[in-house]
């Protein structure tokens, strides 16, 4: 099969026909796929279902003489902070757990800063002009939405194959009202991306103009391999420690990907001088978070390697749906030239780049073919690519056989779009 822009207009012609004709023969399947979000599997919630009865006797809610039934303790119980910290290889003592959701303690963090300030602001950051956030791009919609929705201005920092711009980024935070900057330093939202260890020593070492800057790293897939071995990364904290900068760090987790998106756990790991300043906070705004589920998950997880071994089963589930996916873009699309993707070890999406300009163009026909993907944009700060090239594939949520009848409508829209933008 030649390259599309190989191919004469009269090929081209002929070839957007043919590909045409498949296409409407997938739309009269009345089709209702789903490649939107990276959700678990109904297989993969299934298979940890046994944790919702561990806790049966009145004996055991008790975890270090505390009773998880009541109140107290809003910073988590001692036993769920030593699972994460051993999991993501800090201390106990610097980890604050809450509710089910990593990106709600992401939000509290930023809105403390927000309507307080952090240890180090000269005054909060409602009362500044300007709040500036570095955005490494392709991203994570969800932490862009987050920093808008607070009026800051978002800047675009490249990516590269080792993680964000470092020569970028170190210019930018000259700047005192740049005050922060996203990170998913492993399996990287959208492309897949791990963190060189350059790069993360180099982030660990900034020195930026704002006092109160906040390093948001977002680990969540920090054990969430599907291909090889578990990959470790050494403690960022430490690492921040290490180089005077111990309350720039702000690390999340959750087992929203381990156990259940909808009733899982998750965790802020920062300083201790941090997190007593967040601790008087966050008592004005709750009395604690659930505890009793805190427990459930300590008493099924046990420890890192038990929860490393659970990821293991994950993994088995996991990896044929993103061969499906990966083999059919070699197969469909790697012959023509008209795209571009990574291949990733671990974490829940394929990062496609398809030609410039058709990305739009591409997901309104898969959506008329009753094919769901992510919005056009969505992994830029403001929704906006400026190539209108990048489109998150999601494969973890429909069965093998369903996902197969997705990434082929995938690939016929995309195949139509660059045709289209080709001339035809």
């Amino acid at each position: 099969m030649k390259k599309y822009t190989d191919m004469t207009v009269q090929e081209r012609k002929a070839e957007y026909a043919s590909v045409l004709a498949a296409y409407e023969k997938q739309k009269d399947m009345g089709l209702q796929l789903n490649m939107a979000r990276g959700k678990p599997s109904r297989q993969q919630l299934d298979m940890v279902t046994e944790m919702s009865g561990i806790l049966v006797k009145p004996e055991d809610f008790i975890s270090d003489g505390i009773d998880s039934r009541n109140y107290g303790n809003v910073d988590g119980l001692p036993a769920a902070k030593a699972l994460f910290a051993d999991i993501l290889g800090c201390k106990s003592e610097q980890c604050f757990v809450g509710g089910n959701a990593s990106l709600q303690l992401m939000y509290d963090a930023i809105a403390k800063a927000y309507t307080n300030g952090l240890l180090h602001s000269e005054k909060p950051w409602c009362k500044l002009d300007t709040v500036k956030w570095l955005c490494p791009a392709p991203g994570y919609d969800r932490h862009f939405k987050v920093t808008e929705s607070f009026g800051f201005e978002l800047i675009t920092v490249p990516m590269t194959e080792n993680g964000p711009d470092m020569d970028a980024v170190e210019e930018l935070i000259k700047d005192p009202a740049v005050k922060g900057m996203w990170n998913v330093p492993k399996y990287a939202n959208p492309e897949g991306i791990i963190y060189s260890d350059e790069v993360i020593h180099r982030l660990a070492a900034m020195k930026p103009a704002a006092p109160d800057f906040m390093l948001m790293w977002d680990n969540a897939y920090c054990i969430h391999e599907f291909e090889g071995e578990f990959v470790p990364f050494e403690d960022i904290l430490s690492l921040c420690e290490e180089s005077g900068n111990a309350d720039m760090i702000y690390e999340f987790a959750s087992t929203s990907k381990v156990t259940f998106p909808g009733a899982g756990v998750a965790v802020m790991a920062t300083s201790e001088a941090n997190l007593a300043y967040f601790n008087k906070l966050i008592n004005i705004q709750t009395i604690g978070f659930d505890k009793i589920n805190q427990l459930r998950h300590v008493k099924y997880l046990q420890n890192k390697e038990h929860t490393l071994a659970l990821m293991q089963r994950h993994a088995a589930i996991l990896r044929p749906k993103f061969h499906a996916v990966l083999d059919a873009l070699e197969q469909e699309i790697a012959p023509l030239g008209i795209g571009t993707w990574k291949r990733p070890t671990g974490g829940y999406f394929v990062s496609y780049d398809a030609m410039p300009g058709t990305a739009k163009r591409a997901l309104a026909l898969c959506k008329e073919a009753g094919v769901t993907m992510t919005g056009a944009g969505a992994t830029f700060p403001y929704g906006k690519d400026p190539q209108d090239s990048n489109i998150r594939i999601a494969p973890s949520l429909p069965p093998v056989e369903e996902l197969q009848q997705a990434i082929a409508v995938f690939c016929n829209c995309v195949k139509l779009a660059a045709l289209e933008k080709l001339g035809v």
